[in-house]
């Protein structure tokens, strides 16, 4: 088993992303030369992806201030709509006249107030760390970096739109089949939509103690989790057990922001997969395991990849998708439901602003949408109805494997139940089930539905795992 570690850092977004790498960016960019043996590795020259104690609090002081401003502008449009509702005035002319009278005024110095601290509280962050750049940063522990991933799932789009540190970029991380740790291998900044071609300039090289050679098996979270979640240290986890099957392949990890669209990490997914093999130019078979979202993002590489006529698709062999909501999660749904009946509620309306602050990944899972057609042509924080949705199949070349759950026991199911799934998905959308095109062309026999197991259970229970395993070995 191949593996191992040093990191990639990229800057996709830059305007001087033609300028030489010493020039760039510390914060996205190493400054090690492109092209250099093993031996003159200096292990601090690479920016690690991961997130530090810095940070952390740097993003979560950030989240608060925005926190007071969106509760601040929430209670002052409910506070206009008490006032102006029973008078007939709330329209846009009289919306104006609010915001130029005392009220308004209040508000906004408020909202302006709270924006002068938190600018301050972020400068005063910055030059702190900047007097502890030549430090070494204190990595966050699991329990603080489950926590950022919660808060990615939630609202990773905001994080990105403003710049906050704890927005996750996309990282690829190894498993050492001899020490129980994980080290970063590639890494791409959010937010990148260029192509591979003008990514050219700011890529560097990968530094790793064996080439990755031969068959990789990318393994893929869901919502609001990473690469942790699968316990990649335990050896009863997924990862591990691949390995002792397979002990000629190579296991890897996606970590990514999962509050951003789910087309937008599709086409970094595919443009970080054609860097993979680019880079090792050795591998000759890629596999896909996503759980929930992750297998979505993975049908959504998988397009786009094939949409750019990237190399790396023509390596994929098999995805397996483990609870992947492909046609929509009932949770989400009904949240849109609860939110468009409470906009309609006199006085209530303005609520239904706190339904926005939940993330465009959240939201791609009411139809499980994975193109950018879904939702380019809508002015709101939405997706199109699952009618008008775009029918997105699979390469035809691709063995399919789709499992799901149901909470319900064997010999116990029932439509009901059927409808739960797992708790999140149901049984119907998570093989890929629908009745009409969308419907995703995959034989019966590489259907597997687990009963007694929940949504989150299928990253971790044994009989899914050895089925899994066994489809991969197949």
């Amino acid at each position: 088993m191949s593996l191992y570690g040093s990191g990639l850092m990229i800057n996709p977004t830059s305007p001087s992303s033609a300028m030489p790498i010493s020039h760039q960016s510390s914060a996205l960019t190493t400054n090690y030369p492109l092209q250099a043996d093993n031996d003159q590795l200096d292990e601090r020259a690479w920016q690690d992806p991961e997130l530090s104690l810095r940070d952390f609090v740097a993003g979560i002081s950030q989240l608060a201030v925005m926190g007071v401003i969106e509760t601040t502008g929430i209670a002052e449009a409910i506070h206009r709509e008490i006032v102006l509702r029973p008078l007939g005035l709330l329209n846009h002319r009289y919306g104006d006249l609010w915001y130029k009278g005392i009220s308004g005024r209040v508000y906004q110095v408020v909202k302006g107030i709270t924006s002068i601290v938190g600018h301050s509280l972020a400068m005063g962050l910055k030059q702190y760390s900047q007097l502890m750049h030549h430090t070494k940063p204190h990595p966050l522990p699991n329990t603080l970096s489950m926590v950022v991933n919660v808060i990615n799932g939630v609202m990773g789009d905001h994080l990105v739109s403003n710049n906050n540190p704890l927005a996750l970029p996309m990282t690829l991380y190894g498993v050492d089949g001899h020490h129980k740790y994980t080290k970063p291998i590639l890494s791409k900044r959010t937010g990148a939509d260029e192509s591979l071609s003008k990514l050219g300039n700011t890529t560097q090289t990968v530094y790793t103690n064996q080439r990755i050679k031969g068959r990789v098996i990318i393994i893929l979270h869901g919502l609001c989790m990473g690469y942790i979640n699968w316990q990649p240290d335990d050896d009863a986890s997924l990862g591990r057990r691949v390995i002792k099957n397979l002990p000629a392949s190579t296991v890897l990890y996606l970590n990514y922001n999962t509050g951003q669209r789910i087309s937008t990490n599709g086409r970094q997914f595919s443009q970080l997969l054609e860097m993979l093999i680019t880079q090792y130019p050795d591998i000759t078979q890629i596999d896909l395991i996503g759980h929930s979202m992750g297998g979505l993002v993975s049908r959504s590489a998988l397009y786009y990849g094939s949409e750019q006529q990237h190399n790396w698709v023509n390596k994929v062999q098999k995805l397996i998708t483990l609870g992947s909501p492909h046609h929509g999660a009932l949770l989400e749904r009904i949240g849109d439901v609860v939110q468009q009946s409470i906009g309609k509620l006199p006085f209530a309306g303005s609520l239904a602003k706190l339904g926005d602050i939940r993330s465009m990944g959240i939201i791609d899972l009411r139809h499980g949408s994975v193109r950018d057609e879904d939702w380019q042509s809508l002015q709101t924080r939405s997706v199109l109805p699952d009618s008008e949705r775009h029918v997105t199949p699979l390469p035809q070349h691709i063995k399919a494997y789709f499992l799901a759950g149901s909470l319900s026991e064997e010999g116990q199911a029932s439509k009901v139940s059927d409808l739960l799934g797992d708790g999140l998905v149901n049984i119907n959308s998570a093989l890929g089930e629908h009745t009409t095109e969308h419907t995703l062309a995959v034989p019966k026999e590489r259907k597997a539905v687990f009963y007694g197991v929940g949504h989150m259970s299928l990253m971790f229970d044994k009989q899914v795992l050895d089925k899994t395993v066994e489809w991969l070995v197949k």
